[in-house]
């Protein structure tokens, strides 16, 4: 994972939850949150990974919860 990657899923308020998984030298930070325009996005959890958590962490996401790749939000 060396490029900023997001991903997206609808949410039941007619919004969306995202993660965003943003590279460092040597982790990765990983933002979970929600938007719904035209609101502030609101930031849920934020830790920092190594690497291959993190792609392990992608793939789960995509394949169980339902996230699909997207461009930034904001």
């Amino acid at each position: 994972m060396a490029e900023p990657v997001w991903l997206v899923r609808p949410s039941r308020d007619g919004g969306c939850d995202y993660v965003r998984f943003l590279p460092t030298l040597e982790t990765v930070e990983v933002r979970e949150g929600s938007h719904l325009p035209p609101q502030m996005p609101l930031l849920k959890r934020r830790q920092w990974v190594q690497r291959a958590e993190a792609e392990a962490q992608s793939r789960h996401l995509q394949q169980e919860g339902g996230y699909r790749f997207s461009e930034p939000l904001f």
